[in-house]
């Protein structure tokens, strides 16, 4: 049901003149979907309150409840069409009333760990852009079939709305931007190995489908109701730049279960990487942040190593941000490896110097659909300088695309051999003594792949071509023969 609904909405708002991508139809979409979420919510609140003798006060003021502008409805259940806004007095209300009332809640919140200043800040982000009162009455009772009481419901509901992300993500100009695929997230995940307790970070969070995916993987053990609190509160924690994939962020958290998610509107190259303290510092930092912009040199004073490169930038921030003993998963462009201008070269030495980057996971090219850079993923530890890096190519045997995606199975042998760092036919370790120190160039060169079978020479095959002409030649005139 709910993927119809989803499909229905993105019609209606094809149609309309306010809406022109599948960037608009989520962006759109979802601070619908929130305010119908955030009346369930209150909903379950308003019954947990009731069990527990306790009295529940509601977050929203009446006027501006769901059921109260949105739907309101009958005695039958239905929606009573005479209370019921729509056309352009829906559109004067949503535009002059509702945004504005949901905007203060960030001055009013008591601090930005709650989900009254997560309110605030989505709709100081966010306008409607829908610009037909009618059509915007359509997608609201569409979302208000839609429910996110049970866990399946909202197991169901956080899966379609990755799928929403994934659309945008080949919608934009990079893929990468908004989308890591999940089964890579995932492994990432697995190998880097977050704790309950430990305070995992991205900086460059855009969809915050790390976050999620850390969430998720500590989410399945036997919680204590200390851990939940634990994982709710102070585990997750994000910054992001741009203001859709700060609102995607949010929603995907909330919608994955993280009720008030720590994530933060800012440009985290802005921050100066020397006013890092030890109480600013992560476990574990999982990332995949943006590359091939261009840092304004302002941007890069805050960083010992000036480049325009961003994710060479965000390289350093990150290296900066992890606590002694803290482990990071991070993804970057291949040419890192290998680049010999200044900037590479120094932070490769940093990196091998001040860390253990312990595996390199070389991917193929087609991992990130609508990104056309080869990638790879750095695993490092803080705190003791690198000895030997164990390589890993992805060979798959198959072009990746949008119908034939990377897939957890195709990461599976790498999650194996990773743990024990063995040699195989797409594995192999480098020592760091024997890398050149001038260029530290880690360049990931396979030397156990076995040499696929070596080319004929035209001369061989040309001869092999006539003797099957003669051949058929003489079959051709023993049945000419016969007739």
């Amino acid at each position: 049901m709910f993927e119809q609904t989803f499909k229905n909405i993105d019609d209606i708002l094809h149609k309309d003149a306010g809406c022109s991508s599948e960037l608009d139809y989520v962006e759109q979409t979802s601070w619908i979907l929130f305010l119908k979420y955030l009346d369930d919510f209150e909903k379950d609140k308003q019954a947990e309150a009731e069990l527990a003798s306790k009295k529940y006060i509601p977050i929203i003021d009446p006027q501006y409840r769901w059921e109260v502008w949105a739907t309101p409805k009958g005695k039958n259940g239905k929606l009573d069409h005479h209370k019921a806004l729509s056309g352009d007095d829906l559109k004067e209300f949503v535009d002059h009333k509702l945004f504005p009332y949901f905007k203060k809640f960030k001055a009013s919140a008591e601090s930005p760990n709650t989900i009254q200043y997560k309110i605030g800040e989505i709709f100081n982000e966010l306008k409607n852009k829908i610009q037909s009162g009618y059509n915007l009455r359509e997608v609201i009772n569409l979302v208000d079939e839609l429910r996110f009481r049970s866990h399946a419901e909202k197991h169901e509901m956080s899966h379609l709305y990755e799928d929403k992300i994934k659309n945008m993500g080949s919608a934009g100009r990079n893929g990468g931007e908004y989308y890591t695929p999940r089964p890579l997230i995932k492994t990432i995940v697995k190998v880097v190995d977050p704790k309950i307790g430990e305070k995992v970070y991205d900086g460059a969070a855009g969809s915050a489908g790390f976050l999620v995916e850390a969430f998720e993987y500590l989410n399945n053990k036997n919680l204590s109701t200390k851990d939940i609190q634990t994982l709710q509160k102070k585990t997750f924690y994000g910054k992001e730049k741009k203001s859709l994939a700060y609102i995607i962020g949010i929603m995907n958290m909330i919608l994955h279960g993280i009720e008030a998610p720590n994530i933060v509107h800012t440009n985290t190259l802005t921050e100066n990487i020397d006013d890092i303290q030890e109480k600013d510092r992560y476990d574990v930092i999982l990332a995949n942040p943006p590359f091939g912009g261009k840092e304004r040199a302002e941007v890069q004073q805050n960083f010992p190593i000036k480049t325009g490169e961003t994710a060479f930038l965000f390289l350093q921030h990150f290296i900066k941000a992890l606590k002694a003993g803290g482990r990071a998963g991070i993804v970057i462009k291949n040419t890192f490896l290998s680049n010999t201008d200044n900037a590479s070269v120094s932070l490769r030495k940093l990196l091998l110097e001040s860390c253990n980057l312990h595996t390199v996971l070389d991917l193929p090219g087609g991992t990130f659909t609508g990104a056309g850079v080869k990638t790879v993923v750095l695993f490092f530890e803080k705190g003791s300088a690198t000895k030997k890096v164990w390589f890993y190519q992805l060979n798959l045997g198959r072009n990746l695309g949008k119908t034939n995606a990377l897939n957890e199975k195709d990461l599976a042998e790498f999650v194996t051999l990773q743990k024990t760092k063995l040699d195989s036919e797409n594995s192999w370790s480098i020592a760091v003594k024997d890398i050149d120190k001038n260029t530290f160039d880690l360049s990931a060169k396979n030397s156990n792949k076995k040499e696929g079978t070596a080319l004929r020479q035209p001369q061989v095959i040309l001869k092999e071509m006539k003797v099957l002409d003669r051949e058929s030649a003489d079959i051709l005139n023993s049945i000419l023969e016969l007739i």
